[in-house]
């Protein structure tokens, strides 16, 4: 049997150990680079619950917040804004990735499956400002895409009426009560939910099967 000196043995384990140290920063900065190549989108298309439900079944999507956008800090409450005249929408905020889905994909998610962009200032069965159709772009680059995908839906009638979605900057988004953050998953059987809410994904999983999950 070969003798092992304990100095050798030594030099050994602090070889190994200054490799494993010297992975570690590299594994923390590919992180930080992993949500630093995230991107913000902010839509808005009637009750927050069902718009929020759609986009967390998105594939390359991380993180879908309820809120409200449009209007002013001291009015972002849902009682406040319930009552139409707070210049705030019930929005959600998406963090995406773009190497997985982009803004354009996203815009055919919202346009097609989570709400009704001919239907002005309400969604279904709900009335009032706060449930406007609007795009609060984050970039000169998302105004741009939102414009040009929007005359393409317009050139090509897809729709038999107008659309009237609004396309604004986003100033302010203001995350709603916990209560309302993650509604549908919380909340499956709601009646609410179950007819209004509900068919939306099946028609995500439908029209959007690659995007799916």
């Amino acid at each position: 049997m070969t003798n092992i000196k304990f100095s050798d043995l030594f030099q050994a384990k602090t070889f190994w150990l200054i490799v494993f140290m010297s992975a570690i920063p590299f594994s923390a900065a590919a992180a930080d680079k992993a949500v630093s190549s995230q991107q913000t989108a902010v839509f808005a298309g009637g009750c927050f619950w069902g718009v929020d439900a759609v986009f967390k079944h998105v594939k390359g999507v991380s993180r879908v917040e309820s809120g409200y956008s449009g209007g002013k800090a001291a009015t972002a409450h849902y009682e406040q804004v319930s009552n139409g005249d707070t210049g705030h929408a019930e929005s959600v905020r998406v963090r995406f990735d773009p190497a997985q889905v982009s803004y354009q994909q996203l815009l055919e998610v919202f346009f097609k499956v989570a709400h009704d962009p001919t239907q002005l200032n309400r969604q279904g069965p709900d009335y009032g400002t706060q449930y406007r159709s609007a795009i609060f772009y984050t970039s000169a680059e998302q105004q741009k895409v939102a414009q040009s995908y929007i005359k393409k839906l317009t050139d090509a009638r897809t729709f038999s009426d107008p659309i009237v979605t609004q396309l604004v900057p986003l100033e302010q988004f203001y995350p709603a009560e916990d209560y309302h953050q993650n509604y549908l998953a919380l909340h499956p059987y709601q009646p609410y939910i179950v007819f209004n809410d509900m068919p939306k994904l099946e028609q995500l999983r439908k029209q959007f099967p690659a995007l799916y999950h």
